[in-house]
């Protein structure tokens, strides 16, 4: 017997194989994701092959962890209540919907629960780019109580999407307002803008607004907005056709600032 054990863990919804000696040290894991055995001492490698042998499904590579990046340093140094990377879409309203649910019994839905829909319909959209060499942060607290909805950051440039429910409803845009339905037009596009810039000036790059549209019957622009894509919740997709404006290091070291709560302290 080698003595050793195996220990999954989970850590933002990816899984890894440690395995252990007896006293709890570690001195490899598994990285099923990217097919890897990372070794910390080549002393043990058959045994930890035979160890994991029953958990692995199909041809890995075997060796050393990988010399840490920049980025990845800088992610790997952050505390864990410093660290945006783990929040939900809508983690914000989720949170303050379970300390103060509302009524039991009300005649009309609680529209924060409308507001989280879209949330989560738009995160999860945009966090299906992450294959692509994109990355999305959900619910980036700002100063003041507000917050980006999400930001997204890949080889198209960096993008502040702002998410709207919008189910079966007539929308109207004219810049800068947006009326759905028979309802009267808000200035929704002032605050998506002013989102976006605060963004730019909080990562010192041109970050571009997004207001993202849940399911709506159908959208009329009468004013074309400035500078704002307004898209549908199955148009966010084509976000990931965009390239050609970062490489894929500074897209890690722009996700590596933006995911510590620390940037948007200031802006």
């Amino acid at each position: 017997m080698s003595g050793l054990r195996v220990v999954p863990t989970w850590r933002h919804g990816q899984e890894r194989l440690y395995v252990c000696l007896t006293d709890g040290r570690n001195i490899a894991w598994y990285d099923r994701e990217a097919a890897r055995i990372n070794l910390l001492s080549e002393d043990r490698r058959e045994d930890v092959l035979t160890v994991l042998g029953p958990f692995l499904t199909g041809p890995v590579a075997v060796g050393p962890p990988p010399v840490p990046t920049p980025a990845e340093l800088a992610r790997l140094s952050l505390h864990p209540d410093d660290d945006l990377a783990p929040n939900r879409p809508g983690e914000a309203l989720q949170i303050a919907l379970d300390r103060d649910p509302g009524p039991a019994h009300r005649m009309r839905r609680d529209p924060r629960r409308r507001a989280l829909e879209a949330e989560q319909i738009v995160g999860e959209a945009l966090d299906r780019l992450d294959g692509a060499g994109w990355h999305t942060l959900h619910s980036v607290p700002l100063p003041g109580g507000d917050r980006v909805h999400h930001l997204v950051i890949g080889p198209g440039g960096l993008f502040a999407v702002h998410a709207l429910y919008a189910r079966k409803q007539r929308v109207t845009v004219a810049d800068p307002m947006v009326a759905f339905g028979r309802r009267d037009p808000q200035p929704l596009l002032r605050r998506v803008r002013a989102d976006a810039d605060r963004a730019s000036y909080a990562l010192t790059a041109e970050v571009h607004p997004v207001l993202a549209l849940v399911a709506p019957a159908n959208v009329s622009v009468t004013l074309p907005p400035r500078e704002v894509r307004v898209l549908g919740d199955t148009d966010l997709e084509g976000l990931a056709r965009l390239g050609g404006v970062l490489k894929p290091a500074d897209v890690e070291a722009l996700h590596a600032m933006a995911r510590d709560r620390h940037t948007w302290a200031k802006v």
